[in-house]
């Protein structure tokens, strides 16, 4: 693990990767690589994230800045802007059910091929997918997803790379930070090593690549 400015480590993201970026309607989002996403102009992003947040809000600062090509999530019903570049054909959205979104996740980050899911089946989410018959039952084939970087915000660090969330701001940013080739966080607070509980890390330091330096 290694301590970077967000400039820094914002610059090491080609235009057109494929980024995750953890949160939920902008809650455990890391604000500060978006915002700084939107200051160097990395477009043509192929994002992973659970929704479109709102304009000016989250992810929605991506869409504001027209840099994002593909997005990948379970809702954007709160930001007309995603609307309107889907209608523009500027944007390419995938919409995937929220509790399979998050299996494909885990499933990347665990080495998995994929997971099967009955949600979706006998509906339009089935289209193009593989059907797996088990125990009698039909399952859909739902693919892992996996990520160039990932874009991670946590509650705590310590200098070895350790994470731990606060609540519900937790969310996807686990699944992520073990789905992605590079994991970049944030972090409300930067503590030494030992501080933090072993029982209370959620993301274990060698996952974690480059940590953002705070002040």
């Amino acid at each position: 693990m290694k301590a970077v400015s967000a400039e820094e480590a914002i610059a090491m993201i080609p235009n057109g990767a494929t980024v995750m970026v953890g949160g939920f309607m902008g809650v455990g989002t890391p604000d500060r690589l978006l915002d700084e996403l939107v200051r160097q102009q990395k477009s043509d992003l192929m994002l992973i994230c659970n929704d479109a947040a709102l304009p000016g809000k989250g992810i929605g600062k991506l869409i504001d800045a027209a840099l994002v090509s593909r997005m990948t999530a379970s809702h954007i019903g709160l930001n007309p802007k995603v609307h309107q570049q889907m209608m523009a054909n500027r944007i390419v959205v995938d919409l995937i059910p929220q509790g399979t979104l998050a299996e494909r996740i885990r499933a990347g980050g665990c080495g998995l091929g994929g997971v099967l899911t009955q949600t979706g089946v006998g509906t339009s989410v089935e289209q193009g997918k593989q059907k797996i018959e088990v125990g009698g039952k039909t399952y859909l084939l739902e693919t892992a997803l996996h990520a160039d970087f990932a874009l991670v915000h946590a509650f705590l660090a310590d200098y070895s790379g350790n994470l731990s969330y606060a609540l519900t701001a937790r969310n996807f940013n686990p699944l992520m930070a073990m789905a992605a080739d590079t994991v970049i966080v944030t972090t409300e607070h930067i503590v030494p090593t030992g501080v933090i509980a072993p029982d209370h890390v959620v993301t274990p330091g060698p996952l974690v690549d480059y940590l953002i330096a705070n002040g």
